[in-house]
């Protein structure tokens, strides 16, 4: 599977797209106008530790919904991310059976070399 879960309205995932130069065979879903279904997220689940890495306690709401004051399950995190985009950490980039989660320059850099190989 080639795909990138991502927002079209964030700058740093639009940049970080275009600096991987991913190839035509790549599917782009705007999680913004394409909600994240539970069978892709439960698939991203399968590729990773944990619901948590996937989530984003950087959102707006995260902080809105005093969720950092409240002992989350893998449960809570996973309802989180199909309930509001906002808490899926972006971008979300899978190339074959591998995952890269998020904007760290550590994770771009492992998805470039790993796409490039």
């Amino acid at each position: 599977m080639k795909k990138v879960f991502y927002l079209s309205t964030c700058n740093t995932c639009m940049r970080i797209i275009n600096e991987l130069d991913l190839s035509s065979d790549f599917h782009l879903q705007d999680i913004k106008t394409e909600a994240i279904t539970q069978s892709q997220l439960e698939n991203m689940r399968s590729l990773t530790n944990s619901y948590e890495s996937l989530f984003s306690k950087r959102a707006r709401l995260y902080k809105e919904l005093d969720l950092k004051n409240k002992n989350l399950t893998e449960e809570d995190y996973k309802n989180h991310i199909l309930k509001h985009y906002t808490f899926l950490k972006r971008p979300v980039i899978i190339f074959n059976d591998q995952i890269f989660i998020g904007n760290s320059k550590k994770t771009v850099a492992s998805a470039k070399q790993a796409l490039d190989e």
